[in-house]
């Protein structure tokens, strides 16, 4: 508990926390939503113990605060009284090296990405309190193995698995710095529980095909490497720990001594984080608030390491200082536009989706709704207009996602649906102009929409390599996921169906062509598949390639109907 005596380090914490907390509540108030937000929204509206992209205490955090207080707000409340009290435990954890507390607010107020998860809600957010309660509790594990800090070790490292799969880092690098941990019977008490935990989710991939696995280890990393992905990443860590600061925490955390097994694990989770991440980089683009979990081990060690040393600079002191105006300067415009720096590509997420939701939603009504793009678009019309009639359209040209699994596009096949672009929709189309705060979007009425972007293709694992331009037939299984049968016969049909492939080289789609070998004659009873054969015509030009297939209906630009099957075309 906190005690309040005058100038103490409690009571400063604790002044400190309050500040803190009105700023944060002041934020998650007036800040628009990040689309991911509303889009980890919908995911609190269908609760389940797995998502495509993540696990699902991120909707549990929503899904409490929402039901508190439904608003913007309230999607973020549980993140800004958890980040609040993630504070407060890892002044706990600290406090053990040194009570200088001026030091410690200093330091938190300067790492950027600290502010970021104050109030936004994001998996992070979760991950971000679970790994400081994992090192809280560490703490007093290595100091005393007791079965009650064992329990708390199980429930918390399940708990960061089901906040966000870079957990298992943790896990990994603490492990390895510390052998003698294997020796300890309650280890293996901790590490049965936890898995007994996880189960569900384990059993919810299993079910699912586990899409989460193929879209983060393969999906994900499709494109070819830049050196930018690492050139970026290099530089983004130092910006997110502190704009004017940051280079100076690093070098502080490098440098501290460590004194004790805590401080090499944390020495271990910190290089090892910011390492596994940067390998990645050569597999594809990695985001720069991905390393959150390794700054908690920077911040303990950049504190740890300048509480050793007699006196700490005053230029970084008063760089400190510089540094937390800017950063707070950032917020306030995130609240309150400021002209040319609210078209910056990194803000202005957060300006004037309220008020195009509402004049989308004005066109549209209490119909379905279907937007193209992506599923960030048809969350945050979800969000402000409290419905899921919103649904994302994922085309063949984009990645799949949560809307792929939701029933939503179930409710809406064959009924009438309002279609919206960001494009004109066509010359001989009947559409609307709906000027928004977001720009010009075109609408048109569908009826009686043809969707199968749930179906699901596969063909025989593939022998040997394929020769440039040859002809190739291939057992395409064709499986239908809905609950009523499916037909694709065009006869009468008001909207044209195709079965389309392409091939992906160097991350790059290339066009599509037609097949037609009986697939217009199937009918597919709910739940069930059949074999086709189609014959491949492969690429003219040798090289590794990704087979797609995929089921176009008109108006639609057609949906990603299988994995990425790779192929090796040789002359």
């Amino acid at each position: 508990m906190i005690t309040a005596k005058n100038n103490s380090p409690e009571r400063i914490l604790l002044i400190f926390l309050i500040g803190w907390t009105i700023l944060n509540l002041i934020q998650g108030y007036f800040m628009e939503l990040h689309p991911d937000e509303a889009y980890y929204w919908l995911y609190s509206r269908f609760l389940d113990w797995g998502y495509f992209d993540h696990p699902p205490m991120v909707a549990l955090f929503i899904k409490a605060g929402d039901f508190i207080f439904p608003s913007k707000l309230g999607l973020r409340l549980i993140t800004i009284l958890t980040n609040t009290a993630s504070v407060y435990f890892l002044w706990q954890i600290v406090k053990k090296y040194s009570l200088n507390i001026k030091l410690f607010i200093l330091l938190f107020g300067s790492i950027l990405l600290f502010h970021v998860y104050g109030f936004i809600t994001t998996p992070d957010s979760p991950v971000f309190f679970f790994s400081i309660m994992f090192w809280y509790v560490y703490q007093r594990y290595l100091e005393q193995d007791k079965i009650k800090w064992a329990l708390y070790l199980s429930l918390i490292i399940a708990c960061l698995l089901y906040s966000k799969y870079h957990g298992i880092l943790i896990l990994f690098f603490t492990i390895l710095s510390n052998f003698k941990l294997l020796k300890r019977p309650s280890f293996w008490l901790i590490v049965t529980l936890a898995i007994i935990l996880f189960i569900p989710h384990i059993c919810w991939q299993f079910e699912n095909g586990f899409p989460s696995l193929y879209y983060h280890l393969i999906d994900r990393s499709s494109k070819p490497y830049k050196f930018t992905f690492t050139t970026d990443y290099l530089l983004s860590q130092v910006l997110i720990a502190g704009p004017l600061v940051g280079w100076y925490i690093y070098q502080s955390a490098v440098t501290v001594k460590r004194t004790d097994p805590f401080i090499k694990t944390l020495y271990f989770n910190f290089w090892g984080i910011l390492l596994f991440f940067l390998l990645s980089t050569f597999k594809g683009r990695v985001e720069a608030h991905w390393t959150l979990i390794g700054f908690v081990p920077l911040f303990i060690l950049s504190y740890v390491s300048l509480s050793q040393k007699n006196n700490i600079p005053r230029w970084f002191e008063k760089l400190a200082i510089a540094n937390i105006i800017l950063i707070l300067f950032a917020r306030f415009i995130l609240i309150v536009p400021i002209p040319y720096i609210k078209d910056l590509k990194a803000v202005k997420y957060y300006y004037g989706t309220e008020k195009w939701a509402e004049q989308i939603h004005e066109k549209a009504g209490n119909a379905f709704l279907i937007l193209q793009g992506g599923f960030q678009e048809a969350s945050t019309y979800n969000f402000y207009n409290h419905t899921t009639k919103g649904f994302a359209y994922d085309t063949r040209y984009y990645r799949k996602n949560q809307f792929d699994i939701w029933p939503l596009e179930d409710s809406l096949r064959n009924k009438k649906v309002y279609y919206v672009l960001s494009s004109s929709h066509g010359k001989n189309s009947q559409e609307d102009t709906i000027n928004t705060s977001k720009g010009i979007f075109y609408g048109c009425w569908i009826d009686q929409v043809r969707l199968y972007q749930k179906v699901m293709m596969s063909i025989d694992p593939i022998n040997g390599n394929w020769k440039a331009g040859e002809i190739r037939a291939l057992k395409l299984k064709i499986y239908n996921p809905y609950q009523d049968a499916i037909t694709f016969n065009n006869k009468d049909a008001t909207w044209k169906c195709y079965l389309e492939y392409s091939f992906i080289k160097d991350g790059e789609l290339q066009d599509f062509k037609s097949l037609e070998n009986g697939f217009e004659k199937l009918t597919i009873l709910p739940h069930q598949a059949v074999e086709i054969t189609e014959n491949i015509q492969t690429p003219l030009q040798t090289g590794k390639y990704k087979l797609i297939f995929s089921v176009r209906t008109e108006p639609f630009p057609g949906s990603r109907n299988s994995n990425m099957i790779s192929i090796n075309v040789k002359k």
